[in-house]
């Protein structure tokens, strides 16, 4: 009991420093210096936060390089860890120009038997599509229709890669019964802009071989692909930050052992994968000012999910409510039905009202109504109850606004799909060139 006590202190002393020092990262503080894996960052300011994570703009003390360090508390152990290395796979999976990319990855050592995950990801500077929303309110303007239409784009190209996801082949080991089964290898899944922005944003390894990069293998912040990066290059690290486990180390043994080299197009199993939270506050504009990244994939989930009774539909009632942001999040996720199958189209409609938040500068249910004068949110969304404001009429092209509305249709089967969605775009895009 009195362990047990303890273990409930220490996960509340440090949520508290972790609340401190978001608070405190706006006055004037010494910069805190964390340590993984052997490396020393310095601490700048917090970027956000969520549940049981931060985010951190931090800085390599040794290179001066910017990272944006995902921080996840995992009070639970083994399941929480279990919980944040399906974010790590879900980064390393899907392989997009609008996709950020999944730098390293460690788990450490937390107070008794919990751990702390931590991410290394890209840092863009210049903010979100939720920053440029908010600047453009701010200052009275908008996006101009073009480049509206261009970011929508992009982030439905990133979709595509999700939602298009082909599996890897099975290897005859795994066919055959002889043998234990072995996981594969991630495919890349890859649109039809084939040059990965991200890989500038990449240390380039001195051999100048991408090949471990191709295959699945990750760089890590040291400049050099993790399989070929010797364990004594990595300086012994303090007891309050004891690494347990590399993640991309990890995962690239995996996918080396089960020695697949992707898959060539056209081949595998498509299984759709579903973002499930895909709003502004997610797409990251990347340091050329002009391409959408999607990021965030703690909520990604195999989309198709038959709800065979009451006991599971709950639970991913509850999985939504958890993970998937309200203003953003389906119909068919607020009261999911028994008898029916959620599919990919809760990212259509997420789509749908992230175009409308960029056109309007809100979702489509952040109302008066719903937010000032106590209604329900959660029966507008069910209801599809929405309006284009009346004051903005004539700003948008039709075809822009027909974008907007198939998306947001109720019934999930009345939706385009991604590849129609893109298809629709392009014409949006052609008709204002």
């Amino acid at each position: 009991m009195a362990g047990s006590l303890l273990h409930v202190v220490d996960s509340l002393r440090e949520t508290v420093t972790d609340a401190v020092f978001a608070l405190s990262s706006c006055m004037c503080r010494q910069s805190a210096t964390i340590k993984v894996n052997g490396r020393s960052f310095v601490v700048k300011r917090v970027l956000g936060e969520g549940g049981f994570s931060f985010v951190y703009l931090v800085e390599d003390a040794t290179s001066g390089r910017l990272f944006a360090l995902k921080k996840i508390r995992c009070p639970t152990g083994e399941d929480g860890v279990r919980e944040a290395m399906r974010e790590v796979e879900a980064y390393r999976r899907f392989r997009h120009p609008n996709i950020i990319r999944i730098l390293d990855s460690a788990i450490v050592q937390d107070h008794d038997e919990g751990k702390i995950v931590y991410l290394f990801l890209p840092f863009y500077q210049r903010g979100n599509l939720q920053d440029a929303i908010t600047s453009h309110s701010l200052a009275g303007t908008h996006f101009g229709e073009l480049e509206l239409a261009q970011l929508f784009r992009g982030t439905c190209l990133a979709v595509r890669a999700m939602h298009a996801y082909r599996a890897p082949a099975r290897t005859s080991d795994q066919t055959s019964g002889g043998a234990s089964p072995r996981r594969p290898s991630p495919a890349p899944a890859r649109g039809d802009e084939s040059d990965d922005h991200n890989a500038a944003l990449l240390p380039q390894a001195d051999h100048g071989d991408d090949s471990d990069d191709e295959q699945g293998g990750g760089y890590s912040y040291s400049s050099q692909p993790l399989r070929s990066a010797p364990s004594r290059n990595r300086d012994p690290v303090g007891d309050e930050s004891r690494l347990v486990f590399d993640g991309d180390a990890e995962l690239g043994q995996i996918e080396t052992q089960a020695g697949d080299q992707g898959v060539p197009e056209g081949q595998g199993v498509v299984v759709p994968y579903a973002h499930r939270d895909i709003k502004p506050a997610n797409i990251m504009y990347a340091d050329d000012g002009v391409t959408p990244i999607l990021m965030d994939f703690g909520s990604t989930i195999r989309a198709r999910i038959a709800i065979e009774d009451r006991s599971q539909a709950l639970i991913q009632q509850d999985l939504a409510a958890e993970q998937s942001t309200m203003p953003y999040r389906a119909p068919e996720l607020f009261d999911v039905k028994t008898g029916t199958t959620l599919t990919e189209a809760v990212d259509i409609w997420s789509l749908g009202c992230t175009l409308f938040a960029l056109a309007y500068g809100h979702s489509p249910f952040e109302t008066t109504q719903t937010m000032e004068q106590g209604g329900s949110m959660a029966m507008a969304v069910m209801g599809g109850k929405y309006k284009h404001p009346p004051e903005s009429a004539g700003r948008w092209s039709a075809g822009l606004i027909g974008l907007i509305d198939a998306c947001l249709k109720v019934d999930p089967n009345e939706r385009p799909d991604i590849h129609q969605l893109i298809a629709m775009t392009d014409k949006v895009i052609a008709g204002l060139q």
